[in-house]
């Protein structure tokens, strides 16, 4: 019996790579960057499943060159790139790979708020260029005091979470914003505020908001407006939740402090993006969930949700419920 075939776009770790060459007839994109879209829709024409990234736009265009195509899975938490409600009219499933990556993803947004904060980036450069002339100085590169500040967290889902834990062992005291009530944060001795509030009280704003209509350019020069001088933005979420035109200015203007960014509004960011030419601002390539023993739970989730889907199964990660409406679950192979 032949196997389903899967194009998987980009060469996954090993231990879920093993699993999907196991069991599915695939290929792989081999090549470091992502393929292009029309290589998309040209392997999509021929295949049961897609192994998508967030790089990858998956809509209506692929779906109407893959008749065959049953399932997306894609390797992330995030799935703003795939058009879900163009995918449940097509009966087409799409998974996600969540929860794993929480608190590696916490863990860098502390890398990030730390390293802005002491200046730990500018002290690298610092040394490596020889500027390190004399001994030390009581006035060299000062930074911030992160213990016993305060931290504003917008957006309180898992990742906001696991932030705010972290704090605890700051002695920080925990502002966060929600659409939805958090009683979990509540227990960590948390308080609920408005977005402005929060904005306006905190030393340290992080950010862990899905990308949405509601979330585009949320934190944007009014916003940014708000905060304190003295204080510095964290985005590990996604990038066009800031407005990164306004985030230049207001730390070029010394409006804020500084700001640790994962993410950008363009991926990957321009060289001559004028946020690189600031020493306030530490920055690193969307690297959040990039533990070797993260990334290796991601690919072996996107390998499960692959298996048990063409098992007949639900998958265990299905962002689109409704699709089973429109096409029952059944083993297909």
């Amino acid at each position: 019996m032949p196997k389903p075939k899967v194009y998987v776009t980009r060469e996954l770790p090993e231990r879920g790579l093993k699993t999907i060459k196991e069991c599915f007839d695939a290929e792989i994109w081999r090549e470091y960057a992502p393929p292009p879209k029309k290589v998309i829709i040209e392997k999509a024409k021929n295949v049961d499943a897609l192994a998508s990234l967030l790089s990858d736009k998956i809509d209506a265009e692929v779906f109407d060159a893959a008749p065959r195509l049953k399932i997306v899975a894609q390797l992330a938490v995030g799935f703003d790139n795939i058009d879900v409600q163009e995918a449940i009219k097509r009966g087409i499933y799409v998974t996600n790979t969540p929860e794993v990556l929480t608190d590696t993803t916490a863990d860098f947004a502390w890398a990030l708020l730390m390293a802005v904060a002491r200046r730990v980036a500018e002290a690298d450069r610092y040394v490596r260029s020889g500027q390190w002339k004399v001994g030390w100085h009581p006035n060299m590169l000062q930074g911030r005091d992160v213990y016993g500040a305060t931290i504003g967290i917008v957006g309180a889902g898992r990742i906001g979470y696991a932030v705010a834990k972290r704090a605890t062992g700051f002695d920080m005291k925990i502002l966060f914003y929600d659409v939805i009530s958090r009683p979990e944060m509540e227990k960590l001795g948390a308080k609920q505020v408005e977005l402005d509030m929060l904005l306006k009280e905190a030393d340290f704003v992080s950010i862990h908001v899905p990308l949405m209509k509601e979330t585009y350019h949320l934190i944007n020069a009014d916003k940014l407006k708000l905060m304190k001088k003295t204080a510095y933005l964290i985005n590990n979420s996604r990038g066009p939740v800031v407005d990164e035109k306004a985030l230049y200015q207001a730390l070029k203007e010394g409006r804020i402090a500084g700001a640790g960014l994962d993410v950008f509004e363009q991926e990957p960011t321009p060289i001559d993006n004028p946020l690189l030419k600031l020493d306030n601002v530490v920055v690193a390539p969307h690297i959040s969930s990039a533990s070797y023993e993260t990334r290796s739970k991601m690919a072996e989730m996107v390998a499960e949700n692959l298996v048990e889907f063409f098992d007949g199964r639900k998958p265990p990660n299905l962002v689109n419920p409704d699709v089973m409406k429109v096409r029952p679950l059944k083993k297909l192979f």
